[in-house]
């Protein structure tokens, strides 16, 4: 039977669908509700945003963070309790399987995921455990995820998992086109709570509650990518500007290394993603998926949209890296035109880092 959120019986509670199933848009008066979250209706953290649907998998054992440094992208040897970090499991290509948030306590490494990510995620995980000392589990019945922007008074007791985003993690690199100070991410810090499924609605109590309308409006203005959303079959993290937060370069070997070293030294990322600020006199949103056009041309897709209370209409959307940075694009939703002007997020020359090193460039591609 699918999840339902036990605050979907809250007051104005409607539901949402898509990634988000289970859980609330909004409880009735989603500007304010976000307006609420990024702290303009008084202190950030003032509210909270039910993640419950969310997939939860642990790993416990002596090995944990030896072995599932093998494994993925990031490096967690040495991973210090209570510190968030975001890991990648890769096909062999580069490809994204899986996209992790991560925190251990010091004897248990916890990994939120996507809702219909968890399963597969610690069957996969069992699979690759041969002779070593861990243990596997999906315990996302057991546990309730909750975010918000900031502390929230009174959970000090809950492990918490800080989005690292969009700070240059050690042995990352950022693919963006303007100075890390101005990067917008830094006004949105963000936490999700880890809460005993038995303990969630007392531990929500009277708190102010936003629903994922206003936590997704404020992602995408942080340019912060979500596995499902901005991501397909052939995503490569370089295109997202994932290198910074979810990829170490210094690590040892681990599967999809290789095409991750490539593309970083000698090549391009052949996609770009890019913030759409949409046109609002339609009084609509496009769906995401819709084509994004240059001219007549079909040049890529809107991943994800939102209704932002201070910007407006706006959106990410995954683009051709050779796509004119400032070409105003049009957005197709089955006929339905609007505008889109871009702000850069992958930058359109990102890559080829060893090649500007040692002088060496190979023909873009």
């Amino acid at each position: 039977m699918s999840y339902l959120s036990p605050l979907l019986n809250r007051s104005g509670a409607v539901a949402a669908g898509g990634l988000d199933a289970g859980v609330a848009s909004h409880y009735g008066d989603p500007n304010r509700e976000q307006r609420l979250l990024a702290g303009y209706l008084g202190k950030p953290g003032s509210a909270v945003v039910d993640l419950s649907h969310r997939g939860v998998v642990t790993v416990t054992g002596p090995d944990r963070l030896s072995w599932l440094n093998t494994l993925s992208s990031q490096a967690l040897t040495n991973l210090a309790p209570n510190v968030g970090t975001e890991l990648l499991l890769l096909t062999i290509q580069g490809r994204i399987e899986f996209d992790a948030r991560v925190v251990d306590d010091g004897g248990t490494a916890w990994l939120i995921v996507e809702t219909a990510e968890a399963a597969p995620l610690a069957q996969w995980l069992n699979s690759m455990k041969f002779m070593l000392r861990v243990e596997i589990a999906d315990v996302s019945a057991d546990w309730a995820v909750a975010g918000s922007v900031t502390e929230v008074p009174g959970w000090e007791k809950y492990l918490v998992w800080v989005d690292p985003w969009p700070n240059i993690g050690a042995g990352g690199y950022s693919y963006a086109a303007l100075p890390e100070a101005d990067h917008p991410g830094l006004e949105r810090p963000w936490r999700e709570y880890l809460i005993p499924a038995t303990e969630f609605v007392e531990a929500v109590g009277s708190l102010p509650l936003a629903g994922v309308w206003a936590a997704e409006a404020l992602r995408l203005a942080a340019w912060r990518p979500r596995r499902g959303a901005e991501t397909d079959e052939k995503t490569i993290p370089h295109e997202l500007d994932l290198m910074r937060t979810a990829v170490h370069l210094a690590k040892g070997c681990y599967k999809g290394q290789e095409t991750i070293a490539r593309v970083h030294n000698l090549g391009h990322p052949p996609r770009r993603l890019v913030f759409l600020q949409l046109d609002g006199s339609l009084h609509t949103l496009p769906a995401a998926g819709s084509e994004v056009l240059l001219e007549d041309r079909v040049v890529g897709k809107v991943t994800s949209v939102a209704q932002h209370f201070e910007m407006g209409p706006i959106a990410l959307a995954v683009i051709k890296r050779s796509v004119d940075p400032a070409a105003v694009l049009m957005v197709d939703d089955s006929g339905e035109k609007y505008p889109a002007n871009q702000e850069i997020i992958v930058a359109t020359d990102a890559g080829q880092v060893l090649g500007r090193q040692t002088g060496f460039l190979r023909p873009p591609r």
